[in-house]
């Protein structure tokens, strides 16, 4: 029998938005489940670790929970899945030392408490700094924008990056309340935004940093990250 290239790996962080309202809109928000359960079932195939945390710690909002979609539905309907999102880890509590890697899911929730949060900062670059890898899907890439390192220089800057676009956010027509356009943040952080059309898979991998546009992206983003988690391992 070969050995599980994923034995003794150290679990991924996945992390969820706390934030359940989109600005003023009056609309309920959220993490979109498919954006956890797409890379989630990447990740358990190939049997890598996940736990959770979210802003706040406790049940993070949902959006998006599409059960007509099998993976979805798949998880949705585990008790143990539904568990373990309802008992989130307050991220500021996190031990980055314990992860080999921290993935942010999206949701237009992300968009209000993943930029400005300490601990989404501290964890980031613990990890990042530590040789872990960093994912992020759709907003998730909001994470990234104000995560620097130890040296001062923003994370993403001069680093080939994929989040939702610009023109995606206007299509959902929500320019006006999320309170920045995430594709343009992250250029202006330094980050060279690589978009592809509008609600296709586009995942961008630059050295350990992996991020996708959309949600049709989470699964390749899961896909990613497990790659680079087992590079090591198989080599």
């Amino acid at each position: 029998m070969s050995p599980n290239p994923a034995a003794g790996l150290k679990p991924v962080l996945f992390v969820l938005t706390s934030h359940g309202r989109k600005g003023d809109s009056g609309q309920s928000t959220g993490y979109y489940l498919g954006e956890v359960t797409h890379p989630l079932a990447e990740l358990e195939a190939a049997g890598i670790a996940v736990e959770f945390a979210s802003i706040q710690g406790g049940e993070p909002p949902v959006d998006g929970a599409d059960v007509d979609d099998a993976i979805n539905a798949r998880y949705w309907n585990d008790p143990r899945f539904r568990e373990a999102v309802r008992q989130t880890l307050p991220l500021h509590a996190a031990d980055a030392s314990r992860y080999s890697a921290i993935f942010f899911a999206g949701g237009h929730g992300a968009m209000w408490d993943f930029p400005n949060s300490p601990a989404v900062q501290r964890v980031t670059r613990e990890i990042y700094e530590a040789g872990g890898v960093v994912g992020a899907v759709c907003h998730g890439p909001a994470a990234l924008v104000e995560v620097t390192l130890s040296d001062g220089a923003y994370l993403v800057a001069g680093k080939r990056v994929s989040a939702f676009t610009d023109d995606e956010e206007r299509a959902v027509k929500l320019e006006g309340v999320v309170p920045f356009l995430l594709a343009s943040r992250l250029s202006a952080r330094g980050a060279q935004h690589q978009p592809a059309p509008d609600w296709t898979s586009q995942v961008v991998v630059d050295g350990r940093l992996v991020t996708g546009q959309n949600p049709q992206s989470a699964s390749a983003v899961g896909a990613a990250m497990r790659e680079l988690l087992l590079a090591p391992a198989s080599a």
